[in-house]
């Protein structure tokens, strides 16, 4: 049984599941880590959702606004013996619906073309490729959506 709960960054199990995102970026990212990494830090995200698969820490996801009405979706994560559960896409959904509540009607992100996964979960849950946007205009190995919140 799956149980996400509604946190912040302080929260530890985000913590540690953000250590392993961010050890599967740096392999898949290579010479480039560093520069995604400058924009992931989440000392100041207020709205965490951490999915737990038999009180264990399994999946993560945050938002971060970006401008009024806009909100980015940030630090996706599921450990791989959890993934293909559609875990990633329930944490998704209860961002969104975190995002609507707090009166956001679009919802952005940014992925890397490394991340095949990714690409096919946001695509799968309504999101639209659209062209890379601030720090990542121009970036080739970037690939940038959104989607419309109802």
């Amino acid at each position: 049984m799956v149980n996400l709960i509604r946190t912040d960054s302080t929260n530890a199990d985000f913590i540690a599941l953000v250590k392993h995102l961010d050890q599967d970026l740096a392999e898949r990212d290579g010479e480039e880590h560093s520069f995604y990494a400058q924009f992931n830090k989440i000392d100041k995200l207020r709205q965490v959702v951490v999915a737990y698969e038999n009180r264990i820490p399994v999946s993560c996801g945050a938002l971060k606004e970006l401008a009024p009405g806009t909100v980015e979706v940030k630090r996706m994560y599921t450990q791989p013996e959890s993934r293909g559960k559609g875990i990633a896409s329930q944490v998704l959904g209860e961002l969104e619906g975190w995002a609507k509540e707090l009166s956001y009607s679009r919802a952005m992100l940014e992925t890397g073309k490394k991340q095949p996964e990714a690409i096919r979960l946001y695509q799968k849950n309504g999101y639209h490729l659209i062209p890379n946007y601030g720090q990542y205009a121009g970036v080739a190995n970037s690939v940038c959506f959104e989607k419309i919140l109802r």
